[in-house]
């Protein structure tokens, strides 16, 4: 299975915050969208990092609640490991179950196409499962 297959059931949708957005605006757009990650991008296409609710929750450990009035900038992740609609799911499972991240910008020539969270990457494992076992069943009940 592609990404593209996950982006065509998911949607392309992505939230992004400006990287001087400020944690408060974050969080307030990651309730909105009942999401654990927003890209950061200053135009809506380019990926200047991502920022998840762990990076706020760690940072506002260390600083304390003044953190919700500094940019998201400040605590951003800046080298984003992203995909393309072309690449295979199960290459892209492994990869986020090695480094440990869960949300993938997808980026089609050169501009943020969507995003794939381990979540979604499960699913389509599962989707996929379930697909085999309703073959095999089949095949088991036409055998003579």
């Amino acid at each position: 299975m592609r990404i593209r297959e996950i982006l065509r059931r998911k949607g392309d949708a992505v939230a992004t915050v400006t990287p001087d957005a400020t944690v408060r605006r974050l969080l307030a757009v990651l309730a909105e969208h009942n999401i654990g990650a927003a890209v950061v991008s200053p135009d809506g296409a380019a990926i200047a990092g991502i920022v998840t609710e762990r990076d706020v929750v760690r940072r506002m450990h260390d600083r304390g609640a003044a953190l919700l009035d500094h940019p998201v900038s400040e605590i951003m992740t800046t080298e984003v490991h992203t995909c393309g609609p072309a690449d295979d799911v199960e290459d892209l499972r492994r990869t986020m179950t090695e480094n440990r991240f869960r949300h993938v910008p997808v980026v089609d020539g050169g501009r943020l196409a969507g995003i794939v969270s381990i979540g979604d990457v499960v699913k389509s494992a599962i989707d996929e499962l379930e697909s085999e076992r309703e073959h095999l069943v089949d095949y088991i009940q036409r055998a003579p």
